[in-house]
């Protein structure tokens, strides 16, 4: 069955019968999005020698990375925005964060349809070969999907600004005013699913 980054399948209505409420499918699964974690395989990676599959790993590429790419739907071509983020993990969930203009086309297509994909890479390294063929790139990677919601609650917005902070200055002490903050979007992204890779030659 599919997994998610909660380890747990997500089910449709007629196969979660036999299960909890946890297990209903309220968010989508990554890549084969709105499909019953019974009705397919598996989903591996093929490079399984370059899989990132523990937790700790995963969140300290997280923590490596700048900028993450926002893929987010739209009626003609899949829109896809570089974006500062921080992140949080409590234990059991993984929340991103991200802050932007309170008007644009991110919120009118996030305003059509929540469910987004996301991807973050960093630890680039250019390897040179004799042929042009034996050329590669170190890098680590995650991606993923979730669903992203629209802070309004000053609370969220103040949480999700200090992840942000803590993601690029983790040692700074910032206040933000509730004026500040209600000048501000903030975007809150649960996450669904996470895979990461990782490619190091030595």
């Amino acid at each position: 069955m599919g997994l998610g980054w909660s380890e747990r399948a997500i089910l449709c209505e007629v196969c979660s019968e036999d299960h909890d409420e946890d297990y209903m499918m309220q968010i989508t699964n990554s890549p084969r999005m709105g499909v019953c974690g019974y009705d397919t395989e598996v989903i591996t990676l093929r490079r399984t020698d370059r899989e990132v599959s523990e937790k700790g790993e995963i969140l300290d590429i997280l923590g490596k990375c700048q900028v993450m790419h926002l893929g987010i739907y739209s009626p003609d071509y899949p829109y896809v925005v570089p974006m500062n983020f921080g992140f949080d993990y409590n234990g059991h969930t993984l929340t991103l964060w991200f802050h932007c203009a309170k008007e644009g086309t991110k919120l009118d297509l996030i305003s059509q349809n929540s469910m987004v994909g996301f991807e973050a890479d960093c630890s680039h390294k250019l390897i040179i070969g004799e042929k042009a063929c034996n050329f590669t790139m170190e890098y680590e990677s995650v991606m993923g999907s979730g669903t992203i919601t629209i802070c309004s609650e000053i609370e969220d917005k103040h949480k999700g600004l200090m992840a942000i902070m803590r993601q690029y200055v983790p040692d700074g002490q910032y206040e933000i005013s509730d004026d500040e903050l209600s000048s501000l979007c903030v975007l809150r992204l649960d996450v669904a699913s996470i895979t990461g890779k990782r490619l190091k030659t030595a």
